[in-house]
């Protein structure tokens, strides 16, 4: 097993990237809805259908197959041999990343079902502050993986 995930390592690594650079803009984009739709939608209205709709679609058919394409594939590059040195710190600290990202991606969704039952209680200020979860998540991901401290 170990050999093909070797052989198939470049494939494997492409995939994962397209999958994370997917699910990152679903990330970056459902919480800015959520602030235009606190802001600008009245519950049961059109407009709340209308936000209700592009914020599950982008969920359910972007970001979840996104995320799960992630892990999936970001576990065949950690059981790929030679590629991570677990005696080193980066690879703790993208894992405790990618676990708080799944988090947002988690936290995101229940917020989702909030509007649909018409109980969101939270902000746009505080969604617009939230939007920042994922950039920070991103930049240590990246630097960890790049600069392999």
């Amino acid at each position: 097993m170990t050999m093909v995930l070797a052989d198939f390592y470049p494939w494997v690594k492409a995939i994962h990237v397209i999958a994370v650079v997917a699910w990152m803009a679903g990330l970056f984009y459902l919480p800015r809805l959520y602030v235009y739709h606190v802001e600008k939608a009245q519950t049961g209205g059109e407009i709340d259908a209308l936000f209700q709709v592009m914020e599950r679609r982008l969920l359910k058919a972007i970001m979840n197959p996104a995320m799960i394409a992630t892990w999936v594939f970001g576990l065949a590059l950690v059981m790929t041999p030679g590629i991570v040195d677990w005696s080193m710190v980066w690879p703790w600290v993208k894992a405790a990343s990618v676990f708080g990202m799944t988090w947002f991606h988690i936290w995101l969704g229940i917020r989702r079902k909030d509007f649909v039952t018409g109980q969101n209680v939270i902000t746009g200020r505080t969604y617009r502050m939230m939007n920042e979860v994922p950039t920070l998540l991103l930049i240590i991901i990246v630097t960890s993986v790049i600069v392999k401290f």
